[in-house]
């Protein structure tokens, strides 16, 4: 199903020295060396993930395959790889790394028992290609720590492009990535792994959907009241507040492929149709009372792990040009983020080696 490009290996060494310059300049500025992309984290949510009973053999793969209650931890962050005041409003992510999967391992995994899934606010990858990607990022990197205060002012005036735009029916993944995200609550988004995996003998995509009442009231909720207090960091403290207060309950929800022409491998940009094949729930992820950044988190978790789509089950592979990519980016920068700060990376093993 995968059809690898001539040249791909040499897109991918160059996006992982961009990604590489990107974390260089923030660690000469801020003195502390962050990830590529997604550097700004918003909460540490520690929860557990219910594999449903009774899944049809179809969806029964996998991490899914039997029912099963799993530690998960939950990085929410937003996509730059520099560390932005929240009113530049951007898309947003949240990576799991469910502990305690056994199976065969993915290359560069074997002896872990953690699979990660990260997903971004959107259906579909921003770009097309690795080479598409490249161009995105080189265009992050030239403006990496630089001029914050306009580019607070640009992101004022690409929301309401950005809002124009879906008053038309129309969006746009740029606009969004520059600055044009709507200021919503990230714990109001839907998630998706926007690119296809493997799903044992199928292929998919997966989303994270939250469905408990107090998250429900925050889907489209703007940040004004947090971003009135002046913090510059409004989106972590509505994470924060929102865990004082509730819980949350999400599902995780996978999405067969049905057709290799209308739901493309090599192309990150299609949406695949819901109307041919919608997201069925697997799986339901639960988390109670919590401080979501507490300094012992902040340390095991934001700077002490890594996530990747490369750290898992062989039954869930990426598949893709846009995530054969990563296979080398991102333990690259996660290398060098961990001999920067002088830490060691840990994988977790089961619930005691997760914060209280």
């Amino acid at each position: 199903m995968e059809h690898v490009e001539e040249d791909e290996a040499e897109v991918a060494i160059a996006i992982g020295r961009t990604m590489r310059g990107i974390a260089e300049t923030v660690l000469q500025d801020e003195g502390q060396a962050e990830r590529g992309v997604h550097a700004k984290s918003h909460g540490i949510v520690l929860g557990e993930l219910r594999v449903h009973d009774g899944l049809p053999p179809s969806l029964a793969q996998g991490l899914f395959a039997k029912p099963a209650t799993y530690p998960v931890v939950m990085r929410l962050s937003t996509i730059p790889g520099d560390l932005l005041d929240d009113r530049v409003s951007v898309p947003r992510g949240v990576a799991l790394k469910v502990v305690g999967v056994e199976g065969e391992r993915l290359p560069g995994s074997e002896g872990e028992v953690t699979q990660d899934f990260l997903m971004v606010d959107a259906p579909a990858f921003g770009q097309a290609t690795p080479k598409d990607f490249l161009q995105g990022l080189k265009a992050l990197a030239a403006t990496t720590d630089k001029v914050p205060s306009l580019k607070q002012g640009l992101s004022t005036f690409l929301r309401g492009a950005e809002k124009t735009l879906e008053a038309m029916g129309l969006h746009s993944s740029l606009i969004k990535t520059l600055g044009g995200h709507p200021n919503t609550h990230i714990l109001g988004e839907t998630f998706y792994t926007q690119l296809p995996l493997l799903y044992g003998r199928h292929v998919a995509k997966l989303s994270l959907v939250p469905v408990s009442e107090h998250l429900l009231a925050l889907k489209g909720l703007t940040l004004d009241y947090f971003e009135a207090s002046g913090s510059p960091n409004p989106l972590r403290d509505a994470v924060i507040d929102h865990f004082q207060h509730h819980g949350g309950q999400w599902e995780l929800r996978v999405q067969l492929c049905t057709s290799l022409s209308s739901m493309p491998i090599e192309d990150g940009s299609v949406t695949w149709s819901e109307a041919d094949s919608p997201y069925v729930t697997v799986a339901t992820l639960d988390a109670g009372l919590q401080n979501t950044w507490s300094n012992g988190r902040v340390a095991q978790v934001d700077l002490g792990m890594a996530f990747s789509p490369w750290q898992g089950l062989a039954d869930h592979r990426p598949l893709g040009a846009l995530n054969r990519v990563r296979r080398s980016a991102y333990p690259a920068s996660a290398k060098f983020r961990a001999q920067a700060n002088g830490e060691v990376l840990r994988e977790p093993r089961g619930r005691q080696d997760l914060p209280a």
